[in-house]
């Protein structure tokens, strides 16, 4: 039986499975089957998941999850740019991720391979919203992975640009 959850019925199921607070892994079999257009997948090392041994979801899963902000400046955009989205640690959290790294692919088979530990240490988030707005595909949407640039020098380097895919579709947990 299929059950389509609101986005506060989600989050409120995430947070009665511990997800919510971030305090555990998810359970497997713990998210519930995205009601809205798939936007993202996760597949590899993940203990939760959806459909087809992985984890789908759809805009509104992605922000019940978390709701993280931060302007920065980016070699992509004149001035300082707001980024909105969820938290990659908590995103890797709430599918039970396993690994030290995932590989990212955009929708134009773009790829790269990041460590897991960035998530935490730089706050990385997937990028939902920039300067308030939803970003379409044809302007680096609808997800797109931002490291807060300005917060810490090492990261305004190509090492870290590289890392910033756009158009994200699919990350693999390894």
């Amino acid at each position: 039986m299929n059950v389509f959850l609101t986005r506060r019925a989600f989050a409120m199921a995430l947070g009665a499975a511990g997800i919510g607070a971030m305090a555990r892994p998810a359970a497997a079999g713990a998210l519930p089957a995205p009601s809205g257009k798939v936007i993202l997948t996760i597949t590899g090392n993940i203990n939760a998941k959806n459909a087809d041994g992985s984890a789908a979801f759809d805009r509104e899963m992605l922000e019940a999850i978390s709701h993280d902000a931060f302007s920065t400046t980016t070699p992509w955009h004149k001035g300082e740019v707001k980024f909105e989205g969820v938290a990659l640690d908590k995103l890797m959290k709430a599918v039970g991720a396993s690994g030290d790294h995932i590989t990212a692919f955009a929708l134009n088979d773009y790829s790269t391979d990041i460590p897991i530990e960035d998530f935490a240490r730089y706050n990385v988030i997937l990028a939902l919203k920039r300067d308030g707005e939803y970003m379409p595909v044809k302007d680096k949407g609808p997800l797109f992975i931002v490291y807060p640039y300005d917060s810490a020098s090492e990261l305004k380097a190509q090492k870290y640009y590289s890392r910033s895919a756009w158009q994200v579709s699919r990350i693999v947990v390894k």
